[in-house]
């Protein structure tokens, strides 16, 4: 077997918990033809306002996936009649990315099956307990620096 550990046990049960929380999520979703991939574009594109539509390079920077991976999400979506590309009205090179009415209903079905289930998944944390764990979890993720710039970022 293949040692992936890192050097921190904290980090990689943190780490392990999250794999396991996504993929419960994800389990939950697929048997509604979802995922979390899924959700969180469909959430993207509903939370967006009206007057500012995205373009596909913003929803990779919003979802912090590649460029591939968002188009390969939305080439899905748009097949399923849940996501359109509408023409940018000033760039003829670009589009932006709208829900349909299929796509809004669907998100708001994900949503409430991602609330169920994070709710079930959550389920043994006392109010006290919940509130030390958002606090440790901010602690460590303010300790953690910016990452540098890619060398394609310049």
């Amino acid at each position: 077997m293949v040692d992936t550990r890192s050097s921190d046990v904290l980090v990689d049960d943190l780490f392990r918990t999250t794999v396991r929380l996504r993929t419960y999520v994800d389990g939950q979703l697929s048997g509604h033809g979802l995922s979390v991939p899924r959700l969180r574009l469909l959430r993207a594109l509903a939370n967006t306002p009206a007057d500012e539509p995205l373009r596909m390079r913003d929803l990779g920077e919003a979802l912090n996936v590649a460029a591939r991976t968002v188009t390969s999400l939305v080439d899905a979506l748009e097949r399923e009649g849940m996501v359109e590309r509408v023409r940018h009205p000033t760039d003829r090179r670009a589009y932006l990315l709208a829900l349909t009415p299929l796509g809004r209903s669907t998100h708001a079905k994900a949503e409430e099956i991602d609330r169920a289930a994070l709710a079930r998944a959550t389920r043994g944390l006392s109010g006290k307990q919940r509130t030390l764990l958002l606090d440790l979890l901010a602690v460590l993720r303010e300790s953690v620096p910016d990452a540098p710039p890619s060398p394609t970022e310049g």
